[in-house]
């Protein structure tokens, strides 16, 4: 597959609004962008670390997948994200090698990215997300 860095991490927080401030203070960047994925019931906000983002992920509904996460585990580390080419050729020989891929083609993510997820049953117990290679 060869990612070429580490795209994000995803942190589940309960509000961005307290959020927000804890992580400009800890990073000492400020937060540049926040956005809401409908499709995913999420509102993201964004900060930059060398070519690595941080993405607090907020729940809009209880129902949402982070909604869930938060509810059976609390705030936390949520996901990984490598940034990878063809990201449609890499989905297809991932499930080729038996590699439980929650979406089978590509889907349009915060930042106007093409994801796509990989099942934790399948990854160490670590979510993991591909995104098309924004460099590329």
């Amino acid at each position: 597959m060869k990612p070429s860095h580490i795209e994000h991490l995803g942190v589940a927080v309960k509000s961005l609004e307290t959020a927000i401030p804890f992580y400009e203070t800890i990073l000492g960047v400020k937060c540049y962008a926040i956005e809401e994925v409908a499709e995913q019931k999420v509102k993201t906000a964004f900060f930059k670390i060398g070519q690595t983002k941080i993405e607090l992920l907020e729940p809009t509904a209880p129902d949402s997948p982070v909604g869930k996460f938060i509810e059976k585990r609390g705030e936390g580390i949520h996901h990984i994200a490598f940034a990878v080419d063809g990201l449609q050729d890499r989905l297809n020989e991932l499930d080729a090698i038996d590699i439980q891929l929650i979406d089978k083609t590509p889907r349009k993510g915060a930042e106007g990215l093409n994801i796509a997820f990989l099942h934790p049953k399948s990854t160490g117990g670590v979510l993991t997300e591909l995104c098309e290679n924004p460099n590329k």
